[in-house]
């Protein structure tokens, strides 16, 4: 018998190898424009054209953008060359050889590690800049000090609600017993949350980080992993599909979150105002917010209104300018303190008191060249370097490890040869490269356009100070000042600046006047563009239809639509459930935009909905209960989440609420609402054709 020979290695020049790499890269980038146009396009418009304001900084959020295409292109494609074939046949070979606790101990693993190396993930540890050490102390030390405790009960969550998938898998389990007691017992600790004034504000955020697990790491690995058991377990067939597995996903994680605020209860302090926290009597458990004293200090400084800086040193103006004076003195102190030596001088010009500015720059002459300076300088800039190293590092952290746990696995424990290294190699490479540009693109771009967008929608119905068009006017005359009077009397007064276009009036208030620099600050104010109730029915309708749109254009909804259609032979069309889900989802962030600008608990807005789920799953069947329930998981994409919630952190801050969270929950529980429901439409449908039918027989 003849020997076979040996292909012959191809070899191709570098525009050859572009021409073949080319189209399938433009490819794959036009489905990731697709995914973020829609919902990018319709922020931009909103504000533009309903809100009349321009976009701060817009070279920048553009350039964000940008980078959020390019990584999510990046991240996607690594993600199905190297994690998923990884997890998938981990899955198929770990009951073939292996014995039920290494699987178990396996699923747990897998589910921290996913979490970590959610994209999303990391907002949450953006999100406690926002929120005040006073204001809900349990909630701030969640989101800064222990973030990390955060994250990690999180992933245990999923790990444990990966662990259980498997259980159902191996031994075909009912999901409506899991739905059955955890959401009954969520509800019932959010409920006794609701009486406690710390765990309150923690609600919203254990509920939203159900939604931040299912993102696009998770979800696949969990799902190839599942898939890979069920076919082994039905000797096999598909096994369901590896559906369930998503809605223990994003119930685990909610019970662990309140179980960690549970846990540090007793160590915090009551809600209060800035000036009690401040107090002496009150240092003990506000120290233990913070990492050391140093940190307390310049949170106060930073954050405090001058009443509670000086409630910090027992009321002695005298000490606090001491301890100013002495910050400015040495460097060291002053990097620990705000970061920078030049965060230092911004603060100490904007917020720290004439006093102190006298203290450390020793003349009246020096403290106005020092803040003309500081108006001289355009607000928006970033360090390239350290963005890029930062990101980088963190995306190794989260990627790496997951990826060298599942070689592990297959090696080691599997016994199996890898194949198609290189490919593997080469998609580990791709996450990490795209996780990092993905984060770059939300800092840069996704955070900025939500928080923009969200604290302008207030003007629609408020007046609202306009902070990132504040200015300070130089050699301000108060002789130019005029006055008029109101219909009802009262006299304003108001000046005119000369601009590019003409002349604009602007109005005068004499506490933003300083007689000492000559310099006038100016915040302009904006709103209500609507009249009365009218302006928050714009609010919420805008909410809906960000939603909506959204939804429509997340890929791994078309996905699912596909799938969910295959199962049921064409009776559930695809096009009917993205419609239903997309409502779900668009009703579900109204109620919470209405939530943050009303201030309404958030777990009177989910016990109702969820009592009708609950009614709802048990007189379903359990293919379109495990449908139902995880397509919530396809609302909270990489894009929607960064978006979402910081648009809600800035609303809140507009309006005067403690935090901003609870829209992701409300838009995971609506569109599984909409999904069972025409689920029953539709089984009630088809049963009623098959009757007909055997009667026309």
């Amino acid at each position: 018998m003849a020997r076979e020979k040996t292909p012959a290695k191809v070899t191709l020049s570098f525009g050859q190898a572009l021409g073949m790499i080319g189209p399938y890269a433009k490819a794959k980038v036009l489905e990731q424009i697709k995914s973020v146009a829609m919902i990018v396009a319709y922020l931009v418009l909103f504000q533009l054209v309903v809100l009349g304001l321009p976009m701060a900084n817009a070279l920048v959020v553009a350039l964000g953008i940008g980078v959020v295409i390019l990584g999510l292109a990046f991240f996607m494609e690594g993600l199905f060359l190297g994690l998923m074939p990884l997890g998938e046949t981990c899955g198929v070979k770990l009951p073939q050889k292996t014995v039920l606790p290494v699987i178990l101990l396996f699923a747990f693993i897998l589910g921290v590690g996913a979490t970590f190396a959610e994209p999303a993930i990391g907002v949450l540890k953006t999100a406690g800049s926002s929120v005040k050490a006073w204001d809900a102390p349990l909630l701030f030390l969640l989101l800064n000090k222990y973030s990390a405790y955060l994250v990690w009960s999180v992933g245990a969550g999923v790990g444990v609600a990966v662990l259980f998938g498997m259980l159902r898998f191996l031994y075909n389990w009912s999901l409506k017993p899991f739905i059955y007691a955890l959401y009954t017992v969520g509800g019932a600790v959010s409920i006794w949350a609701y009486f406690e004034p710390n765990l309150i504000y923690i609600t919203g955020l254990a509920w939203d980080c159900g939604g931040v697990t299912t993102g696009p790491v998770t979800v696949p690995l969990v799902l190839a992993l599942g898939i890979g058991i069920s076919r082994v377990a039905s000797q096999g067939s598909e096994g369901g599909g590896g559906f369930g597995v998503v809605t223990l996903a994003s119930a685990f994680p909610i019970l662990a979150v309140m179980g960690l605020g549970l846990f540090f209860l007793t160590s915090v302090p009551k809600p209060m105002s800035d000036v009690e926290f401040c107090s002496p009597a009150s240092r003990e458990k506000a120290r233990f917010l913070f990492a050391d004293a140093a940190e307390l200090s310049s949170y106060v400084l930073k954050n405090g209104s001058p009443e509670a800086r000086r409630a910090f040193f027992a009321g002695d103006a005298k000490a606090l300018d001491d301890y100013v004076a002495k910050l400015a003195g040495d460097e060291g102190a002053k990097v620990a303190a705000f970061g920078s030596g030049a965060a230092f001088e911004q603060w100490l010009l904007t917020s720290g008191s004439h006093e102190q500015r006298l203290r450390v720059y020793g003349s009246e002459e020096q403290v106005r060249e020092k803040l003309r300076a500081l108006s001289a300088v355009r607000p928006g800039g970033f360090d390239a370097a350290e963005l890029l190293g930062r990101n980088t590092v963190a995306s190794l952290q989260a990627i790496v490890p997951l990826s060298f746990f599942l070689i592990i696995v297959l090696l080691l424990v599997l016994r199996e040869r890898i194949r198609r290294a290189d490919e593997i190699a080469l998609g580990i490479a791709f996450s990490v490269i795209g996780m990092s540009l993905f984060s770059i693109g939300i800092e840069l771009g996704l955070s900025r356009l939500g928080a923009e967008i969200g604290t302008s929608l207030p003007t629609s119905f408020k007046v609202v100070e306009m902070s990132q068009q504040h200015e300070l006017i130089r050699n301000f005359d108060p002789a130019i000042v005029s006055k008029a009077i109101t219909a009802e009397g009262e006299v304003e007064e108001f000046f005119h600046r000369k601009t590019e276009d003409g002349y604009e009036t602007l109005p005068y208030h004499p506490d933003n006047y300083d007689p000492r620099t000559g310099q006038y600050s100016f915040t302009p104010l904006r709103g209500p563009l609507f009249a009365g109730f009218f302006g928050i029915l714009i609010v919420i309708f805008f909410g809906f239809m960000m939603g909506y749109g959204a939804t429509l254009a997340e890929p791994a909804l078309n996905a699912l639509g596909v799938t969910v259609e295959e199962l049921t032979v064409g009776t559930f069309k695809k096009s009917l459930l993205m419609q239903a889900v997309a409502i779900g989802v668009g009703v579900g962030i109204a109620f919470g935009v209405a939530k943050i600008i009303y201030d309404w608990p958030l777990i009177w807005m989910l016990v109702p909905p969820y009592a009708v789920l609950i009614w709802l799953t048990a007189i379903s069947s359990e293919d379109f209960v495990n449908i139902g329930w995880d397509s919530a998981g396809v609302t909270t994409g990489p894009v929607t989440v960064p978006l979402v919630l910081a648009m809600g952190l800035g609303i809140s801050s507009q309006v005067g609420s403690i935090e901003g969270f609870g829209i992701l929950a409300l838009a995971s529980v609506w569109p599984i609402l909409a999904v069972l429901l025409v689920g029953l439409y539709v089984t009630a449908r088809r049963k009623a054709e098959v009757e007909e039918a055997s009667q026309a027989a």
